[in-house]
């Protein structure tokens, strides 16, 4: 279920023009990091795939659905959107409601629900949580509860808005083995995100933004070797990718196991 966007410009009431002429294929199955400055258009392009936002020209298909003529909640089946900031999104008295009425919401049974979330909130680490009320837990847990509600809805495509900010060491590596997971079933994850290092570990394709506008995208080592265009969106190279580049080695390395391997490589090619 590829999602594709063709020539797409969306303009607030305001008169912001926060996208221009935007075209992408997002193909089934990829997991995708979007990175650029805040105000860049990242968070008005995945509105879009959810039907949240709709173009003011142009188009977007989610599958064979044109997002202009399909209502959010048909796409919800979709597309699962988890939001930047979880109070946006949650509003039951438990935690088990709220985990519960996605699937509930898309027509499944109690027990097909019940069964969904309680998977979903052991994924995110909060299954001893069931009976607390979603605003009792800390701003981090609300963010995994806001995540479990939406991977009960096992939709094909799910939209990650900043998961990892507020994030302890633990939490971030809990969302990873997610993302991994996710990768695992050919579902397409989508992030949006300002931390580098986190796109360049657990995302094969890398989308840059700026004004509106795509300016670069593709595999992450090529996208994030790219300093001119990194520069231009105000987003820094992974810090591997400077460590590397400070010792004069060439290549970008994404990730720490990455760098390791580059220095045995060089150390064998010189002794």
């Amino acid at each position: 279920m590829n999602i594709a966007v063709t020539d797409l410009t969306f303009t607030y009431p305001s008169g912001v023009q926060a996208l221009r002429g935007v075209t992408l294929t997002l193909l089934s199955g990829e997991a995708v990091a979007i990175v650029g400055e805040n105000g860049a258009g990242k968070t008005t392009l995945v509105k879009q795939f959810n039907g949240l936002l709709r173009p003011t020209s142009g188009s977007v298909t989610v599958g064979e659905w044109d997002t202009r003529s399909v209502s959010v909640a048909k796409l919800a089946s979709r597309v699962g959107y988890v939001f930047q900031n979880p109070d946006d999104q949650l509003f039951e008295r438990s935690v088990i409601k709220e985990a519960s009425f996605g699937p509930k919401n898309l027509g499944r049974s109690e027990e097909a629900s019940a069964s969904a979330a309680a998977e979903a909130l052991a994924m995110v680490g909060l299954e001893a949580e069931v009976n607390a009320h979603p605003y009792d837990l800390h701003l981090s847990q609300r963010k995994l509860l806001a995540l479990a509600a939406v991977l009960a809805m096992h939709t094909p495509l799910i939209v990650l808005d900043e998961p990892t900010t507020g994030q302890d060491a633990r939490g971030l590596a809990r969302i990873g083995a997610i993302i991994r997971a996710l990768k695992a079933e050919r579902r397409t994850v989508i992030t949006i995100t300002h931390d580098i290092d986190f796109a360049a570990e657990h995302f094969e394709r890398v989308i840059v933004m700026a004004r509106g506008q795509v300016l670069a995208e593709g595999p992450a080592p090529d996208v994030l070797s790219r300093t001119d265009v990194l520069a231009e969106a105000e987003v820094e190279p992974p810090q591997m990718a400077r460590l590397a580049h400070a010792l004069g080695y060439s290549g970008t390395p994404l990730a720490p196991g990455d760098f390791v391997d580059m220095v045995e490589r060089r150390t064998n090619e010189t002794t």
